[in-house]
């Protein structure tokens, strides 16, 4: 998590309770990547089931 804040990727605020907390959010930054997690998601979907079904056989 630390490393995707601070690539800009994500935002954490700090709670200072106890026990104290860090609420994460994606920045502006991390929601470009949403495309291309949506292609490897949709990748791995269609190879996850084609290769279940060729197991199938």
């Amino acid at each position: 998590m630390k490393e995707l804040e601070k690539d800009g990727i994500i935002h954490g605020k700090v709670f200072a309770e106890v026990p104290s907390w860090v609420e994460y959010s994606i920045t502006e930054k991390g929601l470009t990547l949403r495309p291309i997690i949506l292609s490897l998601s949709e990748w791995g979907l269609k190879h996850v089931l084609h290769e279940e079904n060729d197991d199938a056989k």
